[in-house]
């Protein structure tokens, strides 16, 4: 009896080990938060084909656009956590529970991190008629003049840090303007909105081409795009970070062998040389973490942009 019961566990250890080793067995499926063209999309679609020849199977982008993203977090939260959903995501996914009402999910709770992807800076920026040719002109010149900003968007990071950094640092009133993500560079070009705050790739051109005058960046370290404009923490306010990011993650369950093998996997591919030279032409910068930290940064993030939320009673629904 005992003899049997040896074999029948060795036997189900060898069939758990074939399944492991047999995966995948399928394709893959990447859920895309956004549109198609969108920032997480391309970040989306770069590494799904280095990621298919890792992993020996087709890897397919599904976008599943709407409120903000979570309507695509939403639809793979309730996935089978088998190892063929994941979702690619930005910043907006640490965000988007504190700024709706009903996000459908909580950071960490119904989904998990796979890998961070690539991470860029968002940029102030003004008209060249404005007369400010820095931040600190520009803090001085607000409580004198009706100053607004254009941002990409009630909600998003280059909204939110720029109302913290406005209103709760700075202690100064601009109003805020919001706009879709492609139009917001534009109607600072256009002169319709003084001040732009938006992320770093539709303003770099812009800038090089003098149709817009870039003041701070609020990323940790400057912008290998546009290396002059000094960050926010540089000038006066330490500590100050609004980046847009973007990162892969899983429904809770799915197996952490799966989970580390996609983690170590994305990592390679991040190293690649012509990948980062892809990225670094839409102002898109490679970072790479183990799962824990991604985990650990995550839940930081909802943690700070929910406190941003509650001070600036920043609301979508």
């Amino acid at each position: 009896m005992r003899t049997s019961l040896k074999w029948w566990l060795a036997g189900l250890a060898l069939a758990a080990s074939a399944a492991q080793a047999a995966y995948p067995d399928k394709p893959i499926k990447i859920v895309v938060a956004f549109p198609p063209g969108s920032s997480t999309d391309i970040v989306a679609r770069a590494l799904g084909q280095p990621l298919s020849e890792a992993m020996g199977q087709a890897v397919v982008i599904e976008n599943r656009p709407g409120a903000g993203g979570n309507i695509g977090t939403q639809a793979v939260a309730r996935s089978a956590p088998d190892g063929y959903t994941f979702l690619m995501h930005s910043v907006a996914y640490s965000v988007n529970p504190s700024l709706y009402s009903k996000a459908g999910y909580d950071v960490g709770k119904e989904l998990a991190g796979v890998a961070m992807a690539a991470v860029s800076p968002n940029i102030l920026y003004v008209h060249p008629s404005v007369k400010a040719s820095s931040l600190k002109e520009l803090l001085t010149l607000a409580p004198t003049e009706k100053l607004s900003y254009a941002s990409s968007g009630n909600g998003t990071t280059t909204h939110l840090g720029a109302e913290l950094l406005f209103r709760n640092l700075a202690k100064v009133d601009i109003l805020h303007v919001p706009h879709a993500p492609a139009s917001a560079a534009n109607a600072v070009v256009s002169g319709q909105v003084p001040v732009g705050s938006t992320s770093i790739p539709p303003v770099v051109q812009l800038a090089k081409a003098g149709k817009v005058r870039p003041l701070a960046v609020t990323s940790s370290k400057r912008s290998s795009a546009l290396p002059d404009v000094p960050t926010v923490a540089e000038l006066g306010y330490p500590g100050f970070e609004a980046n847009t990011w973007f990162a892969m993650l899983a429904p809770a369950g799915t197996p952490k062998e799966v989970l580390d093998r996609l983690n170590t996997e994305i990592n390679k591919i991040l190293q690649n040389k012509a990948l980062n030279e892809g990225f670094a032409a839409q102002s898109l910068e490679t970072v790479r973490m183990d799962r824990p930290t991604l985990d650990a940064y995550l839940s930081a993030e909802a943690k700070k942009w929910g406190q941003v939320v509650q001070q600036t009673g920043a609301k979508v629904d």
